[in-house]
């Protein structure tokens, strides 16, 4: 979805595709039912690899023609500087393991609505992402994310996809996430830790 690559075809269905159970299949095969109305995909140009980066599959320039600017109203930064210490705490599966990230979506008051742990930044904030899709939520125009990690340019992407208002990173931006950030029009902050933020984006 925030990818692109469903166009704007609703999602019918998803179901786990892998031989044998769910848990055999370690949950990581899925196969998402459009009653084949998605477009075929674009195949990714060069070789990939296990650093976060743009690919070759998507530039800010193409972003920029797939996605128009937001028009949201910005949080108050109370409520933002305070994220980490509410809502870090909600992490269970970090709390069992000290391996994964969390992604959270928050409302004006900065209370957490959903939130996903995964052990990779991305897939956290697919769930999360995915959950409001598949509720008929988005675009979360009144809603916020925060990260456990860093904030990519592919973080960046995600949230204005969805159409978050803000979006809160406990360690940095890269320089493309918040180029992004300033182009979709919604706020960006990091190094939230404590009281403490740095605002990149919005008033």
């Amino acid at each position: 979805m925030t990818d692109g690559v469903l166009a704007g075809v609703p999602v019918r269905g998803v179901r786990y595709c892998g031989d044998g159970s769910v848990a055999e299949s370690e949950f990581n095969d899925v196969t998402v039912e459009t009653g084949g109305l998605a477009p075929e995909p674009t195949p990714r140009i060069g070789p990939a690899s296990s650093s976060c980066g743009l690919c070759g599959s998507l530039a800010l320039e193409e972003l920029s023609e797939r996605l128009a600017p937001l028009e949201v109203e910005p949080f108050d930064l109370d409520i933002l500087s305070g994220l980490s210490d509410r809502i870090g705490a909600g992490q269970p599966l970090f709390g069992a393991t000290g391996a994964v990230h969390s992604a959270v979506a928050f409302d004006r008051s900065g209370e957490p609505v959903v939130a996903r742990e995964d052990i990779g930044r991305h897939n956290a904030v697919d769930k999360v992402v995915g959950h409001l899709h598949l509720n008929g939520l988005l675009p979360v125009t009144d809603l916020g994310l925060w990260v456990s990690g860093r904030a990519s340019f592919e973080i960046a992407q995600k949230a204005w996809a969805a159409g978050f208002a803000a979006l809160v990173a406990v360690s940095a931006p890269s320089s493309l996430a918040v180029e992004t950030a300033r182009t979709a029009g919604f706020q960006l902050g990091g190094f939230a830790r404590g009281r403490r933020l740095n605002l990149y984006t919005g008033d």
